[in-house]
This record gives structure tokens, sequence and C-alpha cells, in this order.
């Protein structure tokens, strides 16, 4: 029955972008390489039979794919899930406008929905730029500071999940702030989870190189745990690898991770959050599992 939603969603998403009337817009948009539709999916746990239900997960899958094409912009990725990205195949002018076309289509559909529902959506979009922009200022430096790159997180990755699990429940008529607890702690477990796959995934299950992250100028959660067990020596080191591609610095992050053991230190900290999650919606089984299916990966 989910799967069936899932397609049901996609053709909305098609639909919307045919209302517009333009053959460049509809050829960029098949281009694209949509994702696994987690928030959808979230969403349709907490509310299924709702006859909007559809329409608000298209809204919100094209909130997720216009921040994704800004993303591949901003980061000059030319890979978007392994295959050529939007920017890579038709520029980034065009990679942006089509983000701002889709944001500019979900926002107007957003006029048909309770003011509560759009609201919410309407200020994650804000957060989500916040998000991006302390992203791109903390990516100028090595940046330590644990409670910015929280802070962070929470803006690009988890208001978006939070915002999601709230309107899906505003719809069914649950109570909203039980729910955007629950998202807004699953999606910064989802952000430090996808951190730790960067670090020790392989390759062909990221579809880009391992260690990318930091290799583009991002200091994530890892790398944060590690340089406070440094000495003062190897914290200058690991500082001077900063955005380096070599694969002697790779190594050398790679063995202080493990003799620090940063992964079952990161594993905890991901944890945490996911069971503060848990705790929101005790005793939902459908919930309870995307839980476990976003923090226990593969590795």
């Amino acid at each position: 029955m989910k799967e069936e939603k899932l397609k049901q969603i996609h053709t909305q998403i098609f639909s919307f972008i045919q209302e517009l009337k333009d053959q460049s817009i509809e050829n960029f948009f098949s281009q694209f390489q949509s994702g696994k539709m987690l928030r959808s999916k979230l969403m349709l746990s907490i509310c299924f039979d709702h006859p909007d239900i559809v329409k608000l997960c298209a809204i919100v899958e094209m909130i997720q794919n216009a921040s994704l094409l800004h993303d591949d912009v901003i980061d000059d990725s030319l890979l978007r899930r392994g295959e050529p990205s939007i920017n890579a195949l038709f520029g980034n002018k065009n990679a942006i406008m089509l983000g701002d076309v889709l944001y500019s289509k979900a926002f107007y559909e957003l006029l048909f929905f309770d003011r509560e529902i759009a609201k919410t959506l309407s200020d994650c979009v804000v957060r989500l730029s916040r998000g991006e922009i302390n992203d791109v200022v903390m990516a100028q430096a090595f940046c330590p500071d644990k409670a910015r790159y929280f802070a962070m997180i929470e803006d690009k990755t988890a208001s978006l999940i939070a915002s999601s699990a709230k309107s899906a429940a505003i719809l069914a008529g649950l109570d909203a702030k039980q729910y955007y607890t629950y998202g807004l702690n699953l999606g910064i477990a989802f952000q430090i989870i996808d951190d730790l796959l960067d670090v020790f995934g392989n390759e062909r299950q990221l579809g880009k190189p391992a260690m990318n992250d930091f290799a583009e100028g991002k200091t994530t959660l890892p790398y944060i745990l590690l340089y406070a067990k440094l000495s003062k020596g190897d914290q200058e080191i690991l500082q001077s690898f900063f955005k380096s591609q070599d694969s002697e610095a790779k190594e050398w992050i790679l063995n202080k991770m493990q003799e620090f053991e940063i992964f079952k230190d990161t594993q905890k900290v991901a944890l945490d959050f996911g069971m503060q999650a848990l705790e929101a919606i005790k005793g939902d089984e459908s919930l309870e599992k995307i839980v476990r299916e976003m923090i226990f990966r593969e590795f």
C-alpha cells in the first residue's frame, strides 16, 4: 500500500511541474536523481489515509529537491547519487533556477493547506537557507566547535524532517509538538550517521569518494570528536589536512579515528538522539522502525 502511495506522490510532483507549462523545466526535472523519499515515508507513517497527504508529501519532496539542487551548485558537486547532477548536465544557472521554481511552486501549493502547515514548512525553508549559509561560512576553516555543528545540522537537515512530521501530524489531528520533537531528533541522528558513513562507508555505497566531506571543507562530528582527543601536535596535523585530497592524509586520519574509537563515540551520539526520538512517540511501531532503519544503516 505504501509503495502505491509513493508512486502517487511521484505522479503528483510531475503534475505540479506540468502545470507550469514549460518544456525546459520538465526536461531539467526529468533528469534529476530523486532519492528514497524518506520524508514522505515518515509522513505516510503518521498520516496515511488523509485525502491531502499525497499533495502534502509532494510539496515536501519539492522543497527537499530544491535544497539539493542548490547544495550541488554550492558544493560544486557533479554527481547526485552516482549520476551526473543537474548543474553538471545543464549548468549552475539552470540548476539554481530549477531549485527556485520548485520552492516557488511548493509555496504556492501550501496556500491551499491549513495555516499552521504552511507556516511550519515555510519557516523550515528559512532554516534550511540559514543552515546552508552557516555550512558555507564554517567551511572557510577547520571548525571544532560542536555547538556550531549541531546548530547547523539542525537547520540544514533536521528542520525539514521535523516540519514534515509536524505537518503530517496536523493533517491527522495529532499532537504536532510531539511529532516535531520526534522528527527533530530523528533528523539530527540521521545527519550524524550520514557524517559517519562519509568516513567509514565504502565508496560504492556512497557514490562518491570516502572522506569526501573533509576534503570539501566540512568539519563533521567524527572530526570534531577526534580533534578533542588528539594531542596539540596532532591537532595541528589534522587542521593542516583540512580540504586535502591527499591519500596519505586520509590514511593518517582514518588510523587516528580507529585508534581513538571515533566510530563508536559518534554512533553513540546518534543513538542518544535516536532514543530521544523514540521517547517522543513511544509505542508507535512504524515510527520506531523508521528510527532504527535510519540509524542502523550499513557501513
